[in-house]
């Protein structure tokens, strides 16, 4: 939404302000009660564009088509944003060949719908001495989806992972 403080009408504080006609035509420097008497008379609101100028700039226009057309565009950016989603896939140090391979085809569709996938070795009981068994798998995770993704290792903290971020197509 826009902000509800920008300042119309009797609500605009100053003596003297650079005036913008609805027509977007400079019409110079006027007092506040001339600028008012101007734009009521033409049937529109007094806006206070730029209140940090020198003096500060007042726009003739129709405030509440200005607010619409505001959040309309407000909208439709929001409508093109595209929303990362980041996906998990969690698997053990001792997993087998076939669940791999199914665990890869689910990363590889994550990766295809362009959302982020992190891929997290959970280690139980005596594995956590053993971490390495675990940091092989993701080494080869990592190297099949080193072409269609971007790849961040963290092997380093207690809990082993690596992130794939989908490359961007051009």
């Amino acid at each position: 939404m826009i902000s509800d403080k920008t300042r119309i009408n009797e609500k605009i504080r100053g003596k003297e302000f650079r005036i913008i006609s609805f027509d977007g035509e400079q019409l110079g420097i006027m007092s506040a009660e001339q600028a008012l008497d101007l734009a009521q008379s033409q049937g529109y609101d007094l806006v206070e564009i730029a209140p940090n100028g020198n003096p500060p700039v007042c726009k003739i226009m129709n405030y509440s088509k200005y607010k619409y057309e505001q959040t309309r565009k407000l909208k439709e950016a929001k409508k093109n944003q595209k929303q990362v989603i980041v996906k998990e896939v969690k698997l053990s140090a001792r997993i087998d060949d076939h669940d791999l391979d199914t665990k890869i085809n689910q990363i590889e569709k994550f990766i295809q719908k362009e959302n982020k996938v992190k891929v997290t070795l959970v280690l139980f009981g005596r594995e956590k001495m053993h971490s390495n068994l675990g940091v092989i798998t993701l080494d080869e995770i990592a190297e099949r989806f080193s072409e269609i993704a971007e790849v961040e290792k963290k092997y380093a903290d207690k809990q082993k992972h690596l992130m794939l971020t989908p490359k961007k197509s051009k």
